[in-house]
């Protein structure tokens, strides 16, 4: 590849011509829409079984404790083993266990006890992923799958809840089984379309799935870049969640009701797909140049929140937000290019780790912040602390000499390591 064409930004076509990576993507965006399907019907089917709210939000949220509970040890695992066996068995035994969960009768503690052990595999699962798209695509064409899969993520998500809850509204049961059957085409695309691939780890270790793990969290946390953009993708997601998980109590101080709480939730979806599309029509070289105004601009749009103005500008502040946010996807591919392969799916199992974590943390602190305070001030404010948050991330941001090294050592210990 030439300077001329390294500085041009990939195209769609360029990212979905590796036929590995196509299979890949159907495989993930399939099991995506199914998990959404599972979500609502397993809200639904406890719900319609206990009448229990608390319950029902617990059998919705299950699928957060393997990463809260142990992901980057989990996440760990996948590296001692070829990813693609990795996520295809994960899609097998997730096939049969959600086919159990569907089963009518069910007593709600073995339920809510197989999705437990079903969300298990989840961590290896997305490490594994994570870390073989890092194999197929390189240079910006990896920056834009990122980009592709955030876009497809937001549709996935908004059609799944969507055909999910009128399934689920018809038959639960039905709607899981459709769920256990996206996991087994999904292990089937991988089988069929990803060739298979040696371990990562490819020096054999006498040493426990903790202390691997560690190894994985010291480099992560204590190298000079990798450190600054965990911590800014961990500030960014607290930024951005806050405002989506208080929309419908936004709502009803804005005077709207569930229509006016729909458009609020999928003011930040519809940003992060416009973002995505940006991103395409962005050089590589200018998305590194806008790391730094992008990363100030999410939590800056949603200050003005303080002022309490109406429905029709907070949802374009959260749209503008959301179109900031696509500077996570130069984030991540400055990530993977200063990470040895040997490392990936330990760094992504702690980087997913983090931020299903930060999420919860932040969840639960803006709803009980929201139980004492309006949604504006509790939104406004969140933003100004991460404004600072941005501002001293942005200062003490690591020079493009040492990027630039940290990018050459990266490379060559890949040579050697393969």
């Amino acid at each position: 590849m030439d300077e001329q064409e390294a500085d041009r930004p990939a195209t769609f076509r360029e990212v979905l011509a590796v036929a590995e990576y196509r299979s890949l993507y159907a495989a993930t965006v399939l099991s995506w829409i199914g998990d959404y399907f599972a979500k609502v019907a397993v809200a639904v089917l406890i719900f319609s079984d206990t009448g229990s709210a608390l319950l029902s939000a617990a059998g919705f949220a299950v699928s957060y404790l393997p990463w809260v509970a142990g992901g980057p040890v989990l996440a760990a695992l996948a590296e001692r083993f070829p990813y693609r066996r990795v996520m295809i068995i994960c899609d097998l035994v997730r096939a049969a266990l959600v086919t159990l969960v569907a089963v009518p009768g069910l007593p709600l503690p073995v339920l809510l006890l197989l999705l437990v052990a079903s969300s298990m595999l989840t961590p290896s699962f997305e490490a594994a992923r994570s870390a073989m798209v890092a194999q197929l695509l390189t240079g910006d064409r990896y920056v834009l799958g990122l980009s592709l899969q955030n876009m497809s993520g937001q549709t996935a998500q908004v059609a799944g809840y969507a055909v999910g809850g009128l399934i689920a509204a018809v038959d639960p049961h039905v709607a899981l089984l459709i769920n256990a059957a996206t996991f087994g085409v999904s292990a089937l695309l991988l089988w069929r379309g990803v060739r298979a691939r040696p371990p990562a780890m490819t020096r054999v270790r006498d040493r426990s799935l903790l202390a691997e793990t560690g190894d994985g969290l010291r480099l992560v946390l204590g190298h000079p870049v990798m450190r600054p953009i965990a911590l800014v993708v961990f500030s960014l997601v607290a930024i951005v969640i806050v405002p989506e998980v208080l929309a419908v109590a936004w709502s009803a101080e804005l005077g709207g009701g569930s229509r006016t709480a729909g458009l609020l939730m999928a003011a930040i979806p519809v940003g992060n797909v416009i973002g995505g599309i940006l991103t395409r029509m962005t050089e590589p070289a200018r998305r590194l140049r806008l790391l730094r105004p992008l990363l100030l601009a999410a939590p800056l749009l949603l200050v003005p929140a303080l002022a309490r103005p109406p429905f029709v500008v907070v949802f374009l502040l959260m749209v503008g937000a959301g179109i900031a946010n696509m500077v996570m996807a130069p984030l991540n591919g400055l990530f993977v290019s200063v990470l040895p392969g040997d490392f990936r799916a330990r760094a992504f199992g702690i980087m997913q780790g983090g931020i299903q974590i930060t999420l919860a943390v932040s969840v639960l602190a803006a709803g009980a912040l929201a139980e004492r305070f309006s949604v504006p001030i509790v939104v406004g404010a969140w933003a100004v602390c991460g404004l600072v948050l941005m501002g001293v991330a942005v200062r003490t941001w690591p020079g493009v000499e040492v990027i630039d090294a940290e990018v050459a050592r990266a490379a060559e210990r890949n040579r050697q390591t393969h």
